[in-house]
């Protein structure tokens, strides 16, 4: 077994959830796959997984047809599938600018009405980590916040770091589940989510998780360099961070674009396998706790009336939340008793197997 076969049989793994769990791709359907050098590993593996599932597979490569970063929409190739495919996965890692691409992606796929997973800087450690989570468990557990949070009017923050924010919720938005179960709408995969726009936030939100975007893999965790977001009507008004470096970068983006300082985003994370920070947005944001993102609501699933073309996460740690009066976390733990959550079965999850072993999947080879 050479190099390559090694690595792509120790992703073939989660690559099978993805495509018969995630997507429940069927025999004879179309499925499309985007990747790119980075992740053509991963892009392979799932090409697998789509052919044992009996699927008609075509995989493309973005450098095959555009440049990176690629900052314009893609060329007309890379958006026809789509046009004739049931499913699709998009599992690029990104690079700085590309969001209005993504966008592009992410439209084509709504209104061609694709089953997609959203796979955006997927990497070797999710794939082995946080894509062989138990995908039936985290949709259980995200239908329970989502029962909650759907008839709320308040979601208050508070953590030992700082964060003290309360977020207000009107009924006309609403609340989306992106469990890793994709149904009704499109996921991020790995999944484990329940989001909505919110009305308004307002307070402080202390960011010592991971930022979005391109901040992810430039900049990692925060916890020894955490920013500290000052918001007010929604809007955000302040950034003060030890990283000065980071504190203008992302006060830059925030301002780049009318609406790119507004929270378009206010989520709940609800995979109890992710239970540590990576440095990746993308896996990083489904640990149970809260994460907000400033620009685009994803208006076509929140029913908000606006939209921008920069949305770029943060995540806090280890917090408290109350949904109105009632409190569903404590220090980053849901809250069993008031939830009905049952965490024994997380002794036989698959991807904290790989956590408990001495030498993870991931870093074999």
């Amino acid at each position: 077994m050479n190099e390559q076969t090694d690595i792509i049989s120790r992703l073939l793994p989660g690559a099978r959830n993805a495509v018969s769990v995630c997507l429940n791709v069927q025999p004879g359907q179309k499925i499309y796959i985007l990747a790119d050098r980075q992740s053509e590993n991963i892009g392979k593996a799932l090409e697998i997984a789509a052919q044992e599932a009996q699927a008609q597979c075509c995989m493309y490569i973005v450098e095959d047809y555009a440049s990176r970063p690629t900052t314009q929409e893609y060329p007309e190739a890379l958006i026809k599938p789509l046009y004739d495919c049931d499913a699709a996965i998009y599992c690029v890692y990104p690079q700085k600018d590309e969001l209005p691409a993504r966008i592009q992606f992410v439209y084509a796929v709504e209104t061609n009405h694709v089953k997609y997973a959203h796979m955006v800087g997927i990497t070797e450690e999710i794939m082995c980590q946080g894509m062989r989570a138990d995908y039936r468990k985290v949709d259980e557990i995200s239908r329970r916040i989502l029962a909650r949070a759907s008839k709320c009017s308040t979601v208050r923050v508070k953590s030992r770091a700082g964060t003290d924010i309360v977020a207000t919720f009107r009924p006309e938005y609403t609340w989306r589940k992106t469990s890793g179960i994709i149904e009704e709408v499109w996921s991020n995969l790995p999944g484990g989510e329940v989001f909505t726009f919110p009305y308004s936030v307002d307070g402080t939100f202390v960011v010592d998780g991971t930022v979005g975007d391109h901040f992810s893999a430039k900049y990692g965790v925060l916890d020894k360099t955490p920013m500290t977001l000052e918001i007010s009507g929604g809007y955000l008004k302040k950034v003060s961070c030890a990283n000065k470096e980071l504190e203008k970068e992302f006060w830059e983006y925030c301002h780049r674009l009318p609406y790119s300082d507004r929270i378009g985003e206010f989520a709940i994370g609800t995979n109890l396998a992710v239970f540590e920070f990576i440095g990746n947005l993308l896996q990083d944001e489904k640990m149970p706790g809260v994460h907000i993102a400033f620009g685009d609501p994803y208006g076509s699933q929140t029913g908000a009336d606006w939209s921008c073309k920069t949305h770029v996460d943060v995540i806090t740690r280890s917090c408290d939340i109350w949904i109105d009066d009632e409190q569903i976390m404590q220090h980053g733990i849901f809250i069993s008793e008031s939830l009905g959550i049952d965490y024994a079965y997380l002794y036989d999850d698959q991807s904290l197997l790989q956590v408990y072993s001495s030498e993870p999947d991931w870093k074999r080879g």
